[in-house]
């Protein structure tokens, strides 16, 4: 069954029909075409998936799409602003936090929605809101490292 979907998407408005067994995920990637957000395990046990749905973090494949319905979703196409790399995605690449890239949206999803909330997160809370983002590449050091040098980015912004 199909059901009208009314979501905003990186600030801009979507009214979709939606069969309601779908989840975010999948109206992100198939219908919308935003394939930053990547499809990891299905269960949300890896945290590629995640994106920002009113501010906080979630796993896009755990979230039936019309659960979204007339709220606000930020996905990793939406942070820069044209060509200019939002600080997160600035300082994953000078830190090195980037292998293969896959996990590296969730990543910096969840770094925006801790770094927005918490902009002074400590070592370990930096490692309690990454806690739910799985890296098969790096030992999260460098990714840690990123998130630290984003807070120092986005301090000097202000």
């Amino acid at each position: 069954m199909k059901k009208e979907l009314k979501i905003k998407v990186n600030g801009d408005p979507y009214h979709l029909l939606v069969e309601t067994h779908r989840t975010l995920l999948q109206v992100l990637r198939d219908d919308i075409g935003l394939t930053g957000t990547r499809n990891g395990c299905d269960l949300g046990e890896c945290g590629a998936c995640t994106v920002l749905l009113n501010g906080k973090p979630v796993n896009a494949c755990l979230v039936l799409a019309h659960e979204a319905d007339g709220l606000e979703v930020l996905t990793i196409e939406g942070l820069a602003q044209g060509k200019n790399l939002h600080p997160i995605q600035k300082a994953f690449i000078e830190q090195g936090a980037i292998q293969c890239g896959f996990c590296t949206p969730g990543m910096i999803m969840a770094t925006k929605a801790l770094l927005d909330h918490n902009p002074k997160a400590d070592h370990s809370e930096i490692k309690e809101a990454l806690k739910g983002n799985l890296c098969r590449c790096t030992g999260y050091v460098k990714i840690i490292e990123a998130v630290e040098a984003a807070q120092q980015m986005l301090r000097e912004d202000k």
